[in-house]
């Protein structure tokens, strides 16, 4: 191994927002950090780029600065298009969230968090591809090694060794390190894919995100084609915006269709007034994965914990992973603080075996529900009764926003608010 071993009291494998929220609470709770990310900032990442009220608390609590001349765009609330019914839903402020959305790239958005914990005292190390854990004489893991990757992304040659007596997983859905320490995904869960890309709009500074519930094209005849999936427009106010779509494999079209050629033909179809197109395309359509309801479990063992997309918590309602991520490294870093300050090393087991408990009793039921929820609308029937019937219904589309973006307010509230809650903690996690 090259050069001297680097030691401290965490270390984060992952830069992303799971990763970078738990770096900073950690080095906030006087603790040496390490953060270590494979790829070199700015780098980008596939996602929609749309954050809800339950994202902006998060960054709110983390001391991000959201300021609109920071860079961040501000959305009302979500734009429902489906059935032939168009519908503006607000985003519902209560003393638990704002009334406000976000929308910023990954590609700064991850930047700017993993620069917020360095600032905090975090030691970030780009360019640092994690390969493997380090094992006690226990079998728990106590540190990791690393190849050192170059600006162009090539490996230098060069390896690194960093010890720690805890390691917290943030490296994304393939998660290398949760394989090498046998943890694969579990089969019961639902998963999603998406891919997205970017266009030039004069739509790019819209007060709303827009969720396209049917994909329609024109056919060979000049028929209407409804295709397999469900669509995103995500303004993002710099003259741009994320176009994508998504589907869940519990659909029957998962895996039968070429995600990318629904994209293009959808956008192709779209007013010509919108200015969308491959003239405008901004950079090659991307897909990714979408684990989702703890698909990766224990979220610890063997002094391994889990963050984000690593521990599959990304929201079955409505693909959002972010809130989740910083939420997870915020309970995290609380625990893994209180772990290290115990005297003895049973003490400190303890502790963190507790946290999947807290994530859980957090997010467990919800899952579960959404689990649920995933394999009703991947049945065509159903989903189709629930755009003719369901759609027109404001009040009703008010409550399932709440619901499918998790924004129920946490003490008291309005009914509505309290049978969320009381469902969610109803239902046994899993």
């Amino acid at each position: 191994m090259d050069g001297q071993v680097e030691t401290a009291d965490v270390i984060v494998v992952g830069a992303g927002p799971g990763g970078s929220a738990t770096a900073a609470y950690l080095a906030g709770h006087g603790l040496e950090v390490l953060l270590l990310e494979k790829a070199s900032f700015p780098r980008d990442k596939v996602c929609g780029d749309g954050l809800t009220p339950r994202a902006v608390r998060e960054l709110i609590s983390l001391g991000v600065s959201i300021r609109e001349e920071d860079g961040w765009h501000r959305t009302k609330g979500l734009r429902i298009l489906g059935g032939g019914v168009r519908m503006e839903l607000d985003w519902p402020g209560s003393e638990t969230y704002p009334a406000y959305g976000l929308v910023r790239t990954r590609m700064d958005l991850d930047q700017t968090l993993a620069r917020h914990a360095a600032s905090r005292g975090a030691r970030l190390h780009e360019g640092m591809n994690v390969q493997a854990p380090v094992l006690d004489d226990r079998g728990h893991i106590c540190g990791v090694t690393a190849k050192v990757m170059g600006p162009d992304g090539r490996a230098t040659g060069e390896k690194r060794e960093f010890r720690a007596p805890v390691v917290v997983a943030a490296d994304g859905n393939s998660s290398r390190l949760s394989l090498s320490m046998d943890r694969p995904k579990r089969d019961d869960r639902p998963m999603g894919v998406a891919v997205r890309t970017y266009y030039r709009t004069p739509r790019h500074d819209d007060e709303y995100i827009e969720s396209h519930l049917e994909l329609w094209t024109k056919g060979d005849q000049g028929e209407d084609v409804l295709m397999p999936g469900y669509g995103w427009m995500f303004p993002l106010g710099d003259g741009t915006a994320n176009v994508g779509l998504g589907i869940l494999d519990t659909s029957e079209a998962f895996g039968t269709f070429d995600y990318r050629d629904v994209l293009r033909r959808w956008v192709a179809g779209m007013p010509e007034e919108w200015g969308m197109g491959e003239e405008t395309q901004l950079g090659p359509v991307r897909g990714a994965a979408l684990p989702m309801c703890f698909n990766r479990q224990p979220l610890y063992e063997r002094g391994l914990l889990l963050v984000g997309d690593a521990g599959g918590m990304v929201n079955p309602f409505n693909g959002e992973g972010i809130a989740e991520a910083m939420e997870a490294g915020r309970r995290s870093a609380e625990i893994v603080a209180s772990a290290l300050a115990r005297p003895t090393p049973g003490e400190r087991e303890a502790v963190l075996r507790s946290y999947p408990a807290v994530m859980k009793d957090s997010l467990g039921g919800y899952y579960t529900l959404g689990r649920h929820f995933a394999t009703l609308i991947g049945k065509p029937e159903v989903m189709r009764l629930a755009v003719k019937y369901g759609l027109p219904r404001k009040a009703l589309m008010r409550l399932l926003l709440k619901i499918m973006a998790n924004l129920p307010q946490e003490r008291g509230g309005r009914l509505d608010d309290r049978v969320i809650n009381a469902l969610t903690r109803m239902t046994p996690a899993a």
